[in-house]
């Protein structure tokens, strides 16, 4: 028993000095990278340099320190000379490998690294290994990983030029050190250098002569190539380490008679004992499990009866009682099935009675040990406590009261060390001391877990544990420098034992003390052996002289082995039974079968014959070995032969490790060498760029003479009668797609709705003047509505400029050309005809003639020239309006009745406005609307610096034009007219005129219909963009087939949620997600006929994994087409437009497309996701792509099936061909199948089924469990079950699609995980008695069926979580089942359904829809502003669970047990939503309740919150705990602090939010109202106890802002209350 790594982090880092002047306390680690050896240390040095040495020298007296000097002499020469050879420092616990480790980084300069098993290193491949020899100089291991590495041929002995041994005397036997030194070593022409360290030399217990011991360390240095070396003179090693003072301390002989209580405790064993026979008996043949159980549970008895007896004997009665209870703490539970429960139970009934028996032995009990006056010589007269013990308790006080000691017993077992650790700490005498135990880590159910032993070894080593009783796995090695003291309550058993024990002894003066039996002469004669050997061995030792001393050669025996040419890796006999083994361990597994070989011995007179089965999801079943003169032989070399052939099927690989299924690149498209961890997560982001249109480019801006167009009108009729727009229509180079260029859609305005229709009206030619016009014109509306016409050129100057004054070609790509022209009205009814309208168009050019010469741009006007007029620009005269029906603009005079609805631009701003009423009674010097100006006339005049020359004429009320806005997204239920928000709308309807004299104004001759249409243009043109995209990547998918799937379908897939469309890829994903799953799954079903179902599993998640997907649609490059965020109209640009809000690009990318590189990846979450820099370069969720992936699959599955599926799937470049000769062979496969003798099963089951089977084999496959093992009949249902629960998923999530158009995304995902569930199947199963014609040989899912059946039985389906949770098995057969189908229908997927749809129904609905309880709670929770808390707290091996709602003034509380910790956690969500119910406080699962939530969630709330998605349990089994309430006390010292709040917007609120999250306050109710275009917010926040505190924030010029005061000032009142301090850290 040995310590693992864990307990081995003490500390040790002693400089030389120190450890020197601790006597050689700390020797074996006390060096230091100046080395500075002593003389014997330096001798044994020199002869380790010459030659292979064993260094035989005693505990404590730096052996280490040696193995470092030459590690440094050797490794700096490796250095120098270049070679890449390892040093291997080898040590036999895990414990010691840490603490040589520790020692060797602390004094070398070179690169160390450790190995043991907990580091997984039993699953690296050649190439993790690989990658450790390159980086490391020196590996500390244990010998079992470095023979494993050796047989796997990860690494060559060739390939160590050093290797030290620890504890070299275990070279024996099958240890490790043997069979490296004897495999490979011997066998090596080029071998390390070996150095090898002990205390005691000989290899077996002890020796019996000189001539013995000769003979034994002749043994050891054959094996190990190495000549023994120790110091002849040991003054100077005696002053380092000093040898303990032994001592014997004698007791007496036990003399009390037990025999009546043993009779008792007998009887009481053999009546428990024969219970457990009869059970035995009582199991069916087949039932190999229960078999198993009880025959374990029996050992049990058994070792806890020979537990007590054996204390009862060597300590006495007190400790019998206490191994009693420590054997009680550790009795066997079971919940799984009736059976084990009994069976476990029969176990605590013995140890109760027994408890009782012994309880009543004790009198007065053993409280009073706490008494300083106990009389121990009484106790030991009646036996409470044996002579032994009691000695041990008297050198214990003879120790006195110092808290300096530190004390190691060694005991022989586990139990006494538990034992006697409780009974010292009884005893009041020796309360001054801190007592503990330690063991290894051993599979008895005593041992301490590696944590736990660490925690130990670190208090002893402290000072802080004073007695540490102890089993042997602190013999050796373990450094424990200050240790004063050892006894050896149980006798040392070996030579080596005692020596080491000793060793512990490290301080000046300390004692080595053995306890011995008064005239026992066996003991006498065990010790004296032992000294005797000790003697034998040192002097032999020191009398070899190493010149004369010739090594013998090493006898290699023959091994039967085999060798992997490829690599050299081999397996032997002796080791052909672990790799069997391991490979079993591998294979698919339940609760109800471990796959295990099974062997099968034939005596054939002088020899044996061994047939090995392996499990039916193994590469082969049985296999015969040859004869052997032995059944342990015969055993070896089955395994040998069964290594050679799984290797040979590719079952082991070329280093005979189980092979992983890792898909080859030919068969299967993976990530291999991909973009940096994270891909397809949700975490990483990374920067993409946008894909670009090619519909949209053109040359035709290049063609003087005209071009041809592709023309695509845009017709707009509105909901509302009368509200006319007018028709545009769309010049482009490219012909688009019909279901493109033909397309319908609502946008949505504030108060209606306007139906926009877009249909192809053929070609065009546009002559160059008509282009040229046209361009003008574009740039002209496009700028004035959308941008600036007026602009700084250098914003520190107040000149501006005209923009269209100047050359604009550069406002044209070549990328992004089209034109968007008005037409004319026609009174015809033909929608098919159509004008340009041309006259409109020339008007406008005329303005923008007009403008470049006559706009008001110049720096003297903004300073108040009061010299400049309008008379130069008009050729009316009069200083007033000579007529009521004409009014004089900038350009002309207009008649009164066309001014209704005209489109005009103002001179002085460039802003484009539409005509709304003359304004009879008001003029320029009419009052201004504030005190700053007198009139209109002096406002233009000082602000603009302009005279009017008609100030007399009525002024002009114009609608102002304004930001353009989302219409593709309904918003009216959100809101009304003038409500302000962050895109620019403004605060009520005033201000969206403005009052202005028509001399200012210049008509442009087109009417203010067409102004509305050209705000419905963004919308219009960002969703023909949208389809352009999606046709553009359909072309690229479909090039070489005709396949008929619409863009709006592809654009769904490509549009996240994040656009706040209304629609996005969710239900495609998940749709998409079931037909990869599925075709993936069918596809390496038929392709790998010989591989289980855990390797199908594995290949399969391998290329359906996010990594996966997500590699594939980067190469695709899908992320250019993915729209991932909403359409910002304000950022929208037209061609011809300069945009205004500019973003520029800083993202260090040149190129419009981003390279795959990590620096463009972050898991920062600052970092905004959907916004694009203006050369559309965004970032995106790297699992965005993944599941656009899956969205496509969808959308092609729903266009044309699974065919048009699977060939997105190989434009992909995803091998799925389901060929139809494969599902041939696997029906011919399963027509071979040997039938159970059960015959008539398929006879009875087809008929509830509905289905007759073509190939019987496969019905027969699907309904047989791997528990079947034992009939032989090589297959199971694993396989069939992967297959069916593909065609489940898909058949179910396409019925759920199907039939749910109308519901979220998010409730069609918990329906179908509702759906697709085992629990689901299981119950199916039962409902048609399908559970009947299981064919297993499994007692325990035998008992778990039958119990199931009956709780189902009695079920109340109302109460989903206190349910029965089925037996997977159940539902594992009804999904083989669907597989065995589809194979016998050659694929047929419709017929599956037939089947299966009856079967399954009722199918779950929206409104009978249950969430898991906590999901339910935390949903509940979020809808009415509830918080609740949850705190789980491990006990034993259950798990507790406690949840909590605060309501108003009660604090209710739930509680779960359960051994899952999701489990327990629903149990007590179960228990709060009945106490919640109970109070009149529901939440249904149907979707109108479940979206009250999300509706509830608007600006009023503190932070905007999304639905959670979490994936629990359906149902829990446990205890039932109901539900508590308790009253609130609030408590004056715990007064919450919160950070300094975030004043930026939105921060008041989350920190109010976050304030009520940590105390459990329901949130906040916020009541916004609107007076003189400013919002002024009411909040009230409801404090347990104490009733509700009311707010009022200050007035805001928008909404969220004043809910950010209100929320502010609430947290500042709370502080002034002392509810809360802010800015605390």
């Amino acid at each position: 028993m040995h310590l693992p790594e864990e307990e081995g982090q003490i500390p040790l880092k002693h400089s030389f000095t120190e450890t020197t002047n601790d006597h050689g306390a700390a020797a074996d680690q006390g060096v230091s990278k100046r080395l500075n050896p002593r003389r014997y240390q330096t001798q044994v040095y020199e002869v380790a340099r010459k030659r292979n040495t064993i260094a035989v020298m005693e505990t404590g007296t730096g052996k280490t320190m040696i193995a470092v000097m030459l590690i440094d002499e050797i490794g700096q020469a490796i250095k120098s000379s270049g070679d890449n050879k390892l040093i291997v420092f080898l040590a036999p616990t895990v414990h010691l490998v840490h603490q040589q480790f520790e020692v060797i980084k602390e004094h070398t300069t070179f690169k160390v690294e450790e190995y043991y098993g907990a580091k997984g290193v039993d699953a690296w491949d050649k190439e993790h290994w690989e990658k450790e020899f390159k980086t490391h100089d020196v590996l500390v291991m244990t010998p079992q990983i470095l023979l494993d590495a050796l047989r796997k041929a990860f690494l060559t002995i060739e390939a160590v030029c050093l290797m030290i041994m620890d504890e070299c005397h275990r070279t024996t036997g099958n240890h490790p050190y043997k069979k490296i030194m004897k495999e490979f070593y011997h066998r090596s022409s080029i071998k390390p250098k070996v150095f090898g360290m002990t205390a005691s030399p000989v290899i077996r217990k002890g020796v019996s002569s000189t001539m013995d011991c000769e003979d034994q360390i002749s043994e050891l240095e054959s094996i190990l190539d190495s000549q023994i070396y120790t110091i002849e003179d040991k003054t100077e090693m005696e002053v380092y380490a000093p040898t303990a003072k032994e001592t014997r301390r004698f007791y007496n002989p036990t003399w009390f008679s037990s025999l009546d209580l043993k009779e008792k405790i007998k009887a009481s064993w053999s009546k428990n004992d024969a219970s457990f026979l009869k059970l035995q008996e009582s199991i069916q043949s087949n039932f190999k499990d229960l078999d198993d159980k009880v025959k374990a549970l029996r050992k049990r008895l058994s070792n806890d009866y020979e537990k007590i007896l054996y204390c009862l004997d060597d300590l006495g009665l007190i400790c019998a009682y206490e191994a009693v209870k420590v054997c009680l703490e550790n009795a066997p539970t079971s919940e799984e099935c009736e059976f084990y429960r009994e069976s476990s139970l029969q176990c605590r009934y013995f140890l109760e009675e027994v408890f009782g028996i012994i309880k009543q032995s004790l009198s007065n009990g053993c409280e009073n040990f706490l008494d300083v006056g106990f009389d121990y010589l009484k106790a030991v007269d009646l036996g409470y406590i044996s002579p032994k013990l009691n000695e041990l308790v008297q050198l214990f006080h003879s120790f006195g009261v110092s808290r300096e000691l530190l004390c190691l017993i060694f005991v022989d077992r586990i139990v006494t060390a538990k034992v006697i650790e409780r009974f010292m700490r009884k005893v009041t005498s020796l309360s001054h001391f801190k007592i503990s135990y330690l063991t290894g880590s051993t599979t008895s159910v005593d041992a301490l877990t590696p944590k736990v032993q660490k925690e130990t070894l670190k208090l002893f080593s402290s000072g802080e544990v004073n007695l540490l009783f102890s089993t042997d796995v602190v013999e050796e090695g373990i450094h424990v420098p200050n240790c004063s003291c050892v006894i050896r309550f149980d006798l040392p058993k070996t030579v080596r034992s005692y020596v080491q024990s000793r060793g512990r002894s490290r301080q000046d003066n300390s004692q080595f003390i053995i306890m011995l039996e008064r005239g026992n002469k066996q003991q006498r004669d065990q010790l004296y052996e032992i000294i005797k050997s000790e003697g034998l061995m040192t002097n032999t030792a020191l009398n070899r002289d190493p010149e004369e001393s010739v090594l013998k050669p090493c006898t290699l025996d023959q091994i039967s082995e085999y060798v992997v040419n490829a690599t050299g890796a081999s397996v032997t006999a002796d080791s052909s039974v672990r790799t069997i083994h391991k490979y079993c361990d591998t294979l698919p597994r339940d609760k109800y079968f471990v796959p295990r070989p099974a062997f099968q011995f034939s005596y054939l007179g002088d020899s044996y014959e061994c047939k090995i089965t392996l499990p039916p999801n193994a590469a082969f079943q049985t296999l015969v070995g040859p004869a052997c003169k032995n059944s342990a032989l015969s055993k070896q070399v089955v395994c040998l032969e069964a290594c050679k052939k799984l290797h040979q099927l590719g079952a082991l690989n070329d280093h005979l490790l189980p092979s992983t299924d890792k898909p080859l690149e030919k068969d299967i498209n993976v990530e291999s060498k991909g973009p940096a961890s994270g891909a397809g997560t949700t975490k990483r982001k990374e920067l993409h760029g946008t894909t670009g249109i090619r519909a949209l480019s053109g040359t035709w801006a290049e063609k003087l003479d005209g071009a041809v167009f592709y023309a695509y009108k845009f017709d707009f009729s509105c909901d509302i009668v009368n509200e006319l727009y007018s028709g545009f229509i769309l010049l482009i180079e490219s012909d688009l797609a019909k279901d493109v260029g033909n397309i319908e859609l609502t946008l949505y305005l504030v108060s209606k709705k306007v139906k926009a229709s877009v249909s192809s009206c053929g070609q065009v030619r546009l002559d160059g003047e008509q282009m040229a016009k046209a361009k003008l014109f574009q740039e002209f509306f496009f700028n004035g509505l959308f941008g600036k016409l007026f602009h700084r050129a250098n914003p520190a100057e107040k000149q501006r400029e005209f923009l269209l004054k100047k050359e604009t070609r550069k406002l044209w790509r070549q990328s992004y050309m089209y034109l968007v022209l008005p037409l004319e009205t026609l009174d015809d009814s033909n929608n098919e005809s159509w004008t340009i309208n041309w006259g409109g168009i020339s008007s406008c050019v005329s303005v923008v003639e007009f403008l470049k010469q006559n706009a008001l741009l110049g720096a003297q006007h903004c300073k108040g020239d009061a010299r400049n007029s309008l008379q130069s620009r008009s050729d009316a005269s009069g200083t007033g309006c000579n007529s009521s029906q004409i009014f004089h603009f900038a350009d002309s005079s207009v008649n009164e009745k066309n001014l209704k609805d005209m489109v005009v631009v103002a001179i002085h701003t460039g802003k484009i406005y539409s005509v709304f009423e003359i304004l009879s009674d008001t003029s320029a010097e009419s009052p201004f609307d504030t005190s700053q100006y007198n009139t209109y006339a002096e406002y233009f005049h000082k602000k603009y610096g302009v005279l009017l020359m008609y100030p007399g004429q009525p002024l002009l009320r114009l609608k102002q034009n304004h930001n353009p806005h989302n219409l593709l997204v309904n918003f009216n239920g959100e809101g009304g007219s003038g409500k302000t928000s962050e895109s620019g709308l403004v605060n009520g309807k005033e201000r969206m005129y403005a009052h202005m004299p028509p001399e200012l104004l210049v008509c442009t001759g087109l009417r203010r219909d067409v102004l509305k249409s050209f705000y419905l243009l963004p919308s219009l043109i960002h969703r023909l963009e949208s389809l352009m995209l999606a046709s553009q990547l359909r072309e690229e998918i479909d090039s070489h087939c005709s396949l008929q799937i619409s863009s709006s379908l592809i654009l769904e897939a490509l549009t996240s949620l994040r656009c706040s469309e209304d629609f996005s890829m969710e239900r495609l994903e998940l749709l998409g997600d079931s037909v990869l799953k599925y075709t993936v799954g069918c596809h390496l079903f038929l392709k790998y006929p010989e591989k289980h179902d855990g390797q199908l599993s594995s290949l399969r998640q391998s290329v359906i994994c996010n990594a996966n997907l997500h590699k594939l649609g980067i190469d695709r490059n899908l992320q250019g087409y993915i729209r991932d965020g909403a359409f910002d109209p304000r950022r929208w640009v037209g061609p011809g437009q300069v945009s205004i809000r500019p973003v520029p690009c800083e993202c260090g990318v040149d190129t419009l497309e981003v390279p795959v590189d990590s620096k463009f990846q972050t898991r920062d979450r600052e970092v905004v996701v959907g916004k694009c820099c203006d050369k559309g370069h965004r970032w995106m969720g790297s699992k965005t792509i993944s599941d656009c992936v899956e969205a496509l699959i969808g959308a092609y599955y729903v266009a044309g099936g699974l065919s048009a599926a699977v060939h997105f799937m190989k434009w992909l470049q995803i091998d799925v061909e389901l060929e139809p000769s494969l599902v041939s062979e696997a029906i011919t496969t399963a027509s071979l199948h040997s039938c159970n003798p059960k015959v008539d099963e398929i006879g009875i089951l087809e008929p509830k089924l509905r289905y007759v089977f073509s190939t019987k084999g496969l019905l027969q496959e699907a309904i047989t469990h791997a528990s079947e093992q034992e009939s032989k009949l090589g297959y199971s249902y694993e396989r069939l079950e992967f297959l069916g629960d593909c065609v489940l998923d898909l058949l179910i999530t396409w019925y759920l699609y199907q039939n749910h158009k109308d519901i979220d995304p998010g409730e069609l995902t918990d329906l179908r995980a509702a759906s697709v569930n085992n629990e689901n199947f299981a119950q199916a199963a039962v409902r048609h008695n399908l559970q009947q014609h299981l064919q297993h040989c499994s007692g325990l899912l035998q008992s778990q069926i039958t119990e199931y059946v009956k709780l189902l039985s009695e079920h109340d389906s109302g109460d989903k979580l206190q349910g029965p949770k089925g037996p997977k098995a159940l539902g594992d057969m009804v999904e083989s089942i669907a597989g065995a189908i589809l194979i016998d229908t050659e694929l047929n997927l419709d017929e599956v359904w037939r089947v299966y749809k009856p079967l399954l129904s009722p199918i779950v609905t929206p409104d009978k829809l249950e969430l898991p309880p906590l999901r339910e709670l935390i949903e509940l929770c979020g809808s009415l502003g509830y918080f609740y808390k949850e705190q789980t707290v491990k006990k034993g091996e259950t798990v507790h669970a406690e949840l909590s709602v605060q309501l108003k003034d009660v604090l209710l509380i739930g509680e779960g047990i359960d051994r899952s910790k999701k489990i327990a956690k629903g149990e007590a969500a179960h228990h709060l939503l009945k106490e919640l119910e109970k109070r009149g406080i529901t939440h249904s699962g149907s979707a109108r309740k479940r979206k009250l939530g999300a509706d509830q969630v608007d600006d009023s709330s503190p932070i905007k919150q999304k639905k959670t998605e979490m994936h629990l349990p359906m149902d829990a089994t446990g205890l039932s705990l109901p539900a508590t309430d308790r009253k609130i006390s609030g408590s004056k010292n715990d007064i919450p602090v919160i950070k300094a709040i975030n004043m930026k917007k939105g921060g008041p609120r989350v920190s109010l939010y976050e304030l009520c999250k940590q105390l459990q306050w329901q949130m906040p109710t916020f009541k916004p109202t609107e007076k003189d275009s400013s919002f002024i917010s009411t909040i009230t926040l409801y404090i347990p106890n104490l009733g509700n505190i009311e707010c009022t924030g200050d007035p805001r010029s928008d909404k969220k802002s004043s809910l950010d005061s209100a929320a502010l000032l609430m947290l500042y009142d709370l502080e002034r209350q002392g509810k809360i301090i802010i800015g605390g850290c």
